[in-house]
């Protein structure tokens, strides 16, 4: 447990399933990922059984995505620098842990705090992001497990990667970098999901947060 950080509940997403009978919430000062039944009439939330899942002590789950099939979900812990995979079980609502792994390289001694996570549109490839080590790590899913096998890490070209987002045709990311107010683009390698600056970036004040919106017709 992180004291600093964890001397209360401190939800940091909320998450629906694709059939709006779930909402999953990341909760960073309980390492809990709690669960509520939906009730899209009435917009009421009320705890479900189980009504939580859990990461290992001290880990600060922060943001969740799930994997195109529902399958699975991918926890990004921001206070460990790891990945938590969940099989995750839609018709109870119920999220089972596989495998926790690292985002950072063995050897990194700075500080760092990940932030956002997300899964490409093919379901292949996982996405996290490091700040401090300033980069997005990334890692490939076995479509049958759903367990990762780091694949790389991509330098971000910039200072805290607070958030990113995967353009929806999956051809590129954009990250956003808040203290280096820079936002820079790569192209996304279909076979491997590993990243290349395409040499397009933007000055803009400490971006945090990256959305794509669907062009008017």
């Amino acid at each position: 447990m992180n004291p600093k950080r964890q001397d209360g509940p401190h939800a940091h997403g909320i998450y629906l399933d694709a059939n709006n009978r779930f909402v999953f919430v990341p909760d960073l000062g309980l390492d809990k990922v709690m669960i509520y039944k939906f009730d899209a009439a009435k917009g009421l939330l009320t705890a479900s059984d189980p009504a939580f899942a859990t990461v290992k002590p001290g880990s600060g789950p922060r943001h969740l995505a799930f994997h195109p099939s529902e399958r699975f979900a991918y926890v990004i812990n921001e206070l460990s620098s790891t990945l938590t995979t969940f099989a995750c079980d839609t018709k109870r609502g119920a999220l089972k842990e596989l495998q926790t792994i690292s985002t950072l390289p063995e050897d990194f001694q700075g500080e760092n705090s990940t932030a956002e996570v997300e899964v490409h549109p093919s379901g292949k490839f996982v996405y996290g992001s490091n700040r401090g080590h300033n980069s997005i790590a990334v890692f490939a899913i076995d479509p049958k497990t759903g367990r990762l096998t780091f694949n790389e890490r991509t330098a971000t070209q910039g200072k805290i990667p607070r958030n990113f987002a995967i353009e929806p045709t999956g051809k590129f990311i954009v990250a956003a970098n808040q203290a280096s107010d820079n936002m820079v683009v790569f192209r996304v390698d279909a076979k491997t999901g590993r990243l290349t600056p395409t040499g397009s970036a933007v000055e803009t004040p400490a971006p945090i947060c990256v959305k794509f919106v669907p062009a008017a017709e």
